[in-house]
């Protein structure tokens, strides 16, 4: 069936994807060495929980989720960890980041896995726990912990699962390429999904310019009661809000989440990942990746095992290098330029694009503002962007908070339509970082001040006490140094003094007696 909503504003863009989906997925070759950052997820970093040194198998887990939000990390490969430490991270900070390098064996020795083929005999909180082991996050790009955003609301009732294989940016096809090779692994996870859920409704939403995935996953859907959607082919159409707007009418609330109204969105390939991770035992060590761009000569899909070097999955697309431009991680309208193809691949990256001057050009200079509107006509939020980016010019935090700047999803159609070329999704995540950081120096000067109280009110209860509850020995005015020892030295501590006592000239050393004889 169609889509019978829609979402305001949005694009059509040419899809350039032609090339890509002309092979079937193909497998990359085994890297020497693999760099397996330990925060690939929205929350938490994980905990390294092997040493330097120490062998590793094929799949066994190399850092343990820190805390509820955070996603386990395992062995991409079999071999030994040569380093733990900074190294250069994909983002569009450049900054490095920690991560966990193991050099292959190539030898691709397996840990011991654990399946589960009869899943429906497991209990909704066994199936979770095997996600969360699985250190499964969301492959869509947000990169969310599958199992804490199964579990984020559980006092509100998940009438319908939302199912996103729209992959609506330029370029990008690796849910294409899965949902036509491996129907039958997305839908077993949907089916783990609806046993831990329960929803009333499945609703998988894929665009209408993928009919070979539509027919795939007709095909293998059996006697499932799940509807496939087919939607008009409109950028950001698989953006979670507008996709759920798509297929249900209803809103996502401006400050809440799509489980406030009984919605679960999951991305085709994260779902892909949970029937690996609970039937086979698997846990997330590869992913399908679009090669894609005008200095590749064979653009293709691959799947690749996570930490593969950005620069070797280049090589094997045949990268040529004189025609490159620019590498970017993402489309070309939500991605961010790699400032070094030595970092590694990570479980969000769905896309690599190596662009020639034509794809990518470099940017051109930034005009004034003329106030068009274009901006405001084609935002999938109904923003305001040029209010926003006047906001964002002054620092004015407070009108870019009335104007709702949390709500943009950096999808990009605003600076594509600018005709002053205006990178304003740059203002917009500049302005969002500096009122993130100021929030958080509030809230640290917040616990400060409550700490600060809390303090002076144990004073005071002391004081009001009485003497009977007073130290024994007089309070030292602070800032005054005791006689026999230079103000801002280090005081004596119990065993200074033994050690004098007991290693004068000419005195032997005896056992201190304990305070207690």
């Amino acid at each position: 069936m169609s889509a019978l909503h829609a979402f305001p504003g949005g694009l059509c863009l040419p899809a350039n994807k032609e090339r890509s989906t002309a092979l079937p997925i193909q497998q990359a070759p085994l890297a020497q060495r693999y760099i397996v950052p330990l925060g690939q997820h929205i929350g938490a970093p994980a905990r390294p929980c092997v040493e330097v040194g120490q062998a590793v198998l094929k799949g066994q887990t190399i850092a343990l989720p820190d805390g509820t939000v955070s996603a386990a990390l395992h062995a991409p490969t079999s071999g030994t960890v040569v380093a733990i430490g900074a190294h250069p991270y994909p983002h569009a900070s450049g900054l490095p980041a920690p991560a966990i390098v193991i050099a292959s064996d190539g030898l691709e020795r397996w840990t011991e896995l654990h399946p589960c083929p009869d899943f429906r005999a497991e209990s909704p909180l066994a199936l979770l726990e095997r996600i969360r082991a699985a250190g499964i996050g969301g492959l869509g790009g947000a990169g969310f912990p599958t199992a804490a955003k199964l579990a984020a609301r559980p006092a509100e009732k998940i009438h319908t699962l939302v199912v996103n294989g729209a992959e609506c940016e330029p370029y990008i096809s690796a849910d294409d390429l899965l949902m036509r090779e491996r129907a039958t692994q997305v839908l077993g996870g949907i089916d783990i999904l609806v046993q831990i859920l329960r929803p009333e409704e499945v609703l998988v939403g894929i665009e209408d310019d993928k009919p070979e995935a539509i027919a795939a996953l007709s095909a293998a859907l059996g006697e499932r009661p799940y509807r496939i959607v087919a939607l008009p082919t409109r950028y950001p159409s698989g953006g979670e809000r507008q996709l759920i707007q798509l297929l249900t009418g209803r809103e996502v609330p401006a400050d809440g989440l799509p489980a406030d109204i009984g919605i679960l969105c999951q991305n085709v390939g994260t779902l892909a990942a949970v029937h690996d991770a609970v039937v086979l035992g698997r846990p997330l060590i590869s992913r399908i990746t679009t090669l894609a761009g005008g200095a590749l000569e064979r653009p293709m899909n691959v799947e690749a095992l996570i930490g593969t070097p950005v620069h070797e999955l280049l090589a094997f697309a045949g990268l040529a290098e004189g025609r490159l431009e620019r590498v970017l991680m993402g489309g070309p309208m939500m991605g961010f330029a790699l400032p070094d193809l030595s970092v590694p691949l990570i479980k969000t990256c769905n896309c690599l694009l190596a662009g020639d001057a034509t794809e990518l050009p470099e940017p051109v200079p930034a005009m004034p503002c003329i106030r068009c509107g274009d901006c405001a006509q084609v935002c999938p939020v109904s923003l305001l962007p040029q209010q926003l980016h006047f906001f964002a010019l002054g620092d004015e935090h407070e009108q870019l908070l009335a104007h709702n700047l949390f709500d943009c999803i950096e999808c990009g159609a605003c600076a594509y339509v600018c005709p002053s070329s205006i990178p304003l999704v740059q203002y917009y995540r500049a302005s969002k970082a500096e009122i993130r950081e100021q929030r958080q120096k509030l809230l640290k000067a917040e616990q400060s001040r409550e700490r600060f109280e809390q303090r002076q009110a144990r004073l005071r209860r002391d004081e009001s006490a009485g003497p009977q509850n007073a130290p024994n020995a007089p309070r030292r005015p602070r800032g005054r140094a005791p006689p026999g020892r230079a103000r801002g030295s280090r005081p004596a501590t119990a065993v200074d003094q033994c050690r004098r006592r007991s290693s004068g000239p000419g005195r032997a050393s005896r056992p201190v007696a304990a305070a207690n004889d």
